[in-house]
């Protein structure tokens, strides 16, 4: 074998070897460290000077600390917010530095590897390092959708624990602390974060609003509306959130029949989208030298009239735009608003 390609092998293997240490980090610790350390809370109103960095950082590991003052960087020239922001929604316990780091790595990666596959093709190593660069943000997308799902799942029983806590003459946040204690994840961790920033001075209509921040769903912002009001004008919070429990369950419900109803209507969109880039992938990987034609010129293929681009360029480009609007047409048909 040659000693270029045990090289490539080689940093292929360290590079998966990180980006597992990183996801394997992202779901390490239990709820009780995320709620005791509650740094997200504050991460947008509070830059640590120079005394509060040394705290803040006394007792942590090399490899810690460096992603902690990577973070720091990034927070003072604006970068972190968003970012911070979409980790938190994924629940992923990951710093903004390693978040960036995965992107990169994640791009050698999938680039190396399409390397290995066909070393001949340096234009589909390009491509596996742009689909690399893109794969963490997918993978936080995904999590953020499932979680988000998971929780509008859990919601109207979750109305009905607070709903049972209240008329056993809990107090809100007493109920809130309840529903902690019984409801399954990732409800439990949720309402364990909002009872942890009431406990340590947090108004409470910001512990809620925090919560929204993490889970945007429109039910939930429907109790904090009805549990804020009621807060300020006063009335039955018990029979107003069993009301709100019930149009939820008729909420999910038509949701349901509507997805059913829909369902062969996203998976022909899906499949139509995905069938031209699949093909396109196959047909490189098997006959490379006949995909070849799009992407280089002459002997393979031909030259636009007037420009030193490949016919296949644009076409390809044109392509893949059409999908995407015909993608964007059946969705929005089968996106039915409840």
């Amino acid at each position: 074998m040659p000693v270029g390609l045990l090289l490539v092998g080689g940093v292929l293997l360290v590079l998966i070897i990180i980006v597992v240490v990183l996801l394997t980090r992202s779901r390490k610790g239990g709820t009780e460290d995320r709620l005791e350390e509650l740094n997200a809370l504050i991460d947008s109103e509070w830059t640590p000077g120079p005394q509060d960095e040394v705290q803040v950082l006394a007792g942590r590991s090399a490899r810690e600390i460096v992603a902690q003052r990577l973070d720091n960087i990034l927070a003072r020239r604006g970068i972190a917010g968003n970012v911070r922001a979409q980790l938190r929604k994924a629940d992923l316990k990951l710093t903004v530095a390693e978040y960036m780091i995965l992107h990169l790595v994640s791009a050698a990666l999938f680039g190396l590897l399409a390397f290995i596959l066909r070393p001949a093709q340096p234009a589909l190593s390009g491509l596996g390092a742009i689909l690399g660069l893109f794969a963490p943000r997918i993978l936080v997308s995904l999590k953020q959708r499932s979680r988000l799902k998971a929780f509008e799942g859990q919601l109207a029983d979750i109305l009905n624990l607070w709903v049972n806590a209240l008329k056993a003459g809990f107090s809100v946040p007493q109920a809130m602390e309840a529903v902690g204690r019984e409801a399954p994840s990732p409800s439990r961790e949720e309402f364990k974060r909002v009872v942890a920033e009431i406990s340590i001075g947090i108004p409470f209509e910001t512990a809620m609003n925090n919560m929204l921040s993490r889970l945007e769903s429109e039910d939930l912002d429907l109790v904090f509306t009805a549990v804020n009001i009621q807060r300020e004008v006063g009335g039955n919070l018990a029979d107003i959130l069993d009301t709100i429990s019930n149009t939820i369950r008729e909420r999910v419900r038509i949701k349901g029949e509507i997805r059913m109803l829909t369902a062969s209507g996203r998976a022909t969109g899906t499949l139509i989208s995905a069938l031209p880039l699949a093909l396109a992938v196959f047909l490189l990987f098997l006959r490379p030298e006949y995909m070849g034609q799009l992407f280089y010129g002459p002997p393979q293929g031909a030259m636009i009239p007037g420009l030193p681009i490949p016919c296949g360029w644009p076409i390809v480009a044109l392509g893949l735009i059409m999908i995407a609007i015909a993608w964007g047409i059946i969705k929005r048909i089968t996106d039915i608003e409840v």
